[in-house]
């Protein structure tokens, strides 16, 4: 027998990337019926500014030209989930903002409160990334890492040719 996998004709990687994409849908869901984080809870959420479905100002797109990463804990409005996408509103620099993104955008989910953290593939340009500056939503929050344990889930599946 040799060493070599034949390749999937079942896209198991992209199964399972929607799947944990779900996971964070199912979470602002609960978040949006409830109206409010529960507990210390909050979300640092990464996204493609560029990914098909993302509406956002042309002002942030400009400034984040590549990948933004919003906070989801003390000044938010209009949580909105359905199947494919949420919507919220926040406020950069004292304006606020409707934003629409789509999950297949979202390339991370991380909640510093349980030391939670998703990371998802996403579509690499071959000039890579442009360089920008941190995302300033109103307020920020200050985390305190837990080191106590780590639920953290990496997903990087790679194909073999």
């Amino acid at each position: 027998m040799t060493g070599n996998v034949p390749d999937s004709l079942i896209p198991y990687d992209e199964i399972v990337q929607e799947a944990l994409r779900a996971v964070v849908g199912r979470v602002l869901d609960q978040v949006a019926a409830t109206g409010a984080l529960p507990g210390a809870h909050h979300f640092y959420i990464t996204f493609k500014t560029r990914a098909p479905g993302v509406d956002i100002p042309d002002r942030l797109i400009e400034r984040f030209p590549d990948e933004m990463t919003i906070v989801l804990q003390h000044r938010f409005w209009d949580l909105k989930v359905d199947d494919h996408r949420f919507s919220v509103g926040l406020s950069f620099n004292q304006i606020p903002s409707i934003l629409t993104i789509p999950f297949a955008a979202i390339t991370g989910f991380h909640d510093p409160a349980v030391n939670f953290e998703l990371r998802f593939q996403a579509a690499e340009d071959p000039d890579g990334p442009e360089p920008h500056d941190e995302a300033e939503n109103d307020e920020p929050p200050v985390a305190t890492p837990v080191e106590d344990g780590s639920n953290v889930v990496a997903v990087d599946f790679k194909r073999k040719k």
